[in-house]
């Protein structure tokens, strides 16, 4: 069975808020981008089952932007684990993962460096290296998710690169 796998670092986050650093929420451009993504996802059949989200609000409410364009969209699982989770902290939660689609919400380094790691050919964008706010990267994931390892690379884009759905 093929499964997918689905890597969304966190949207453009507010830091003119003075919170600490788990309750920064999107900016304005975070909020508009989010639903960019989902519009995305949407356009290339790509709803997640199950989504691994970090408990910060910044990954939550990028979350809830996506949702708005994606039919029967999950409740996220929300892990205070994932939140500045290091990539073995992620690819442990993945390889429990029980969805064929399965999207990862997380932040930087950690997402950036697990896609890497992941892809067996990242993506010819001098973007993935850096991975920016909103970057997406999709993978065809070949074996059950207690042994991932690596994936194909099918898509990677970021807000940037779409059309606003509105």
């Amino acid at each position: 069975m093929t499964r997918t796998l689905i890597l969304i670092r966190h949207c453009k986050s507010d830091w003119s808020a003075n919170q600490n650093d788990h309750d920064r929420p999107l900016n304005p451009r975070g909020r508009r981008a989010a639903p960019r993504l989902g519009a995305f996802l949407a356009q290339h059949d790509l709803c997640p089952d199950q989504v691994l989200c970090s408990d910060a609000m910044r990954t939550r409410e990028t979350y809830a932007g996506i949702a708005t364009s994606l039919l029967d969209a999950p409740a996220p699982t929300l892990s205070r684990a994932l939140y500045l989770g290091e990539p073995d902290i992620m690819l442990g939660a993945l390889r429990a993962a029980t969805g064929s689609c399965v999207a990862l919400i997380g932040h930087n380094p950690g997402i950036a460096t697990l896609a890497w790691q992941l892809a067996e050919t990242p993506a010819n964008d001098e973007r993935f290296a850096m991975y920016p706010t909103g970057a997406t990267t999709v993978l065809t994931i070949d074996t059950p998710w207690t042994k991932l390892s690596t994936g194909t690379l099918t898509h990677f884009t970021t807000p940037r690169d779409l059309p606003d759905p509105g």
